[in-house]
């Protein structure tokens, strides 16, 4: 008679998985998680904003750009006053109150009428969409070990990725029912995010360590750590190379003789990579020095859009999505990480609020700058730039990774000892 092995060890091996990957979190984090990707799977407004203005309000694309434009700005301004309030005001505040504002902006964008007011309400709803984000990297900072802050804010990113993609399939569902479907369901997820955020998070309390005398803090002390500055910067030319698969990407791929629906498949194997790949990664990438990790990762991008140059099939632009959004999974797993590496604590969420607003600004410059090079210079230069600004990139991460571990280490040993004496009461 042959043995069978244990029935429960399939599940053991499952069991192991899952706490190697997703384990050893603490609740307030997976509270911020869940709503992040509750919010995520609702968005179907930005992406087919485009389409809704042009099919259903016949705007130009000129001027349905500009809508998109004015969405970008509020956003970008939405992470500066989101980092201010989630310091000033409290993490679940801002946190709670942004999703709901966001809601009743989005509501209203898909109802006024007359350009003006149209402009208006859309940088309205950018403004409140992205206020929640640095206090949610706060929270994460304030709630997470130090060890454990690579794979929390990993899987914040693989929930956003995973939500979008649901988003973007049910979006097209139901648009083709109505764009007003696209309003209320992003609409209610938004009010149900901040709802879910208010319930299960506690209420700011002051930490013992700040004491009375905590300093108010200010963007200018932000601007002056050089480090975050020039860390800040070189994310922004990362996150304008990245921008060019919504905008550059699907010319070049229609240019070769591709389709439409090829661009989506290629615009796919970067979801499915990222969401089947990205948690298998998470915990061996963050055991490296996080700027060396973001330096390969850069350079992996740049790989990727840079053969571009060369390609015209869909198996080889497929090939060039595999090789950079394999960057993007290796960036991602550290970036943010080195963020609360630098930020004091009392202003995390300003740091945060940095942080995001270049990638904000860059999803408005880049698609603008991108497709101008790609008119006037062709896609063989708009590749080859793309390859020497993530080459730039990484070099200058890898210039700035010394100073960036001299600051985290002494910030490792202080948080130890603030919680030293809390774990003794």
């Amino acid at each position: 008679m042959t043995d069978r092995p244990p029935s429960g060890a399939p599940s053991g091996r499952v069991a192991g998985f899952l706490r190697a990957h997703f384990g050893g979190l603490p609740h307030l984090y997976w509270v911020v998680w869940s709503g992040i990707l509750v919010s995520r799977a609702g968005t179907m407004v930005v992406p087919f904003l485009t389409l809704y203005l042009t099919d259903q309000r016949a705007m130009s694309v000129t001027w349905a750009g500009a809508v998109v434009t004015a969405l970008g700005l509020g956003s970008t301004c939405s992470q500066l006053v989101g980092g201010f309030l989630s310091d000033l005001w409290g993490r679940r505040a801002t946190f709670a109150t942004g999703p709901v504002a966001a809601g009743a902006a989005l509501l209203a964008l898909g109802y006024v009428r007359g350009l003006a007011a149209i402009l208006a309400t859309a940088f309205l709803a950018g403004l409140c969409l992205q206020l929640y984000q640095p206090a949610s990297g706060a929270i994460v900072a304030d709630a997470v070990k130090k060890e454990d802050r690579p794979r929390a804010y990993g899987l914040l990113y693989w929930a956003v990725n995973v939500g979008f993609s649901v988003a973007s399939v049910l979006g097209g569902v139901l648009a083709q029912r109505g764009f007003l479907w696209l309003f209320w369901i992003d609409a209610v997820t938004c009010v149900l995010f901040g709802l879910l955020v208010w319930w299960r998070l506690p209420a700011d309390t002051p930490r013992p360590e700040q004491g009375a005398r905590q300093p108010p803090g200010s963007y200018r002390e932000v601007l002056r750590d050089r480090v975050m500055v020039a860390y800040v910067l070189l994310l922004l030319l990362h996150a304008s190379v990245q921008f060019q698969v919504g905008s550059t990407l699907p010319l070049a791929m229609v240019d070769s003789g591709l389709t439409a629906a090829d661009y989506g498949f290629a615009v796919a194997v970067n979801g499915v990579l990222v969401v089947v790949v990205q948690p298998l990664l998470i915990k061996w990438l963050s055991r490296r020095d996080h700027s060396a990790v973001i330096a390969c990762g850069v350079l992996l991008m740049g790989t990727g859009f840079g053969l571009g140059a060369w390609m015209s099939s869909l198996a080889g632009y497929a090939v060039t999505v595999v090789i950079w959004t394999a960057g993007e999974i290796t960036v991602a797993a550290v970036v943010q990480t080195i963020v609360a590496d630098l930020a004091p604590e009392h202003l995390r969420g300003r740091y945060n609020g940095l942080f995001g607003a270049a990638y904000a600004l860059a999803a408005v410059v880049a698609p603008a700058a991108g497709t101008q090079l790609y008119a006037h210079a062709g896609p063989t230069t708009l590749w080859a730039t793309c390859f020497g600004v993530c080459a730039l990139v990484a070099a200058g991460q890898w210039g700035l990774g010394r100073a960036i571990r001299e600051r985290s280490a002494p910030q490792a040993d202080d948080e130890t000892r603030v919680k030293e004496p809390l774990d003794h009461d």
